[in-house]
């Protein structure tokens, strides 16, 4: 059974949409369990990758003074 005929019948069975069961991500059972990564997000990388300087840094020169 492909996944097309897994939504397609459990769709039938429940009586949702096809597009509605496979958003849900229905897969077929195997003899070991495929568990998917939890999709997260590293808030301080992302905020790290924004932070932008609104006024860009001015290149500094050396100043020499001299006591005359």
């Amino acid at each position: 059974m492909n996944q097309r005929e897994l939504n397609r019948e459990v769709a039938r069975k429940t009586g949702e949409t096809v597009s509605t069961i496979a958003a849900l991500g229905f897969i077929p059972l195997t003899d070991q369990p495929f568990e998917r990564e939890p999709l997260t997000i590293d808030w301080d990388e992302l905020d790290g990758d924004r932070n932008v300087a609104l006024m860009p840094k001015r290149a500094r020169s050396p100043v020499v003074v001299s006591r005359t």
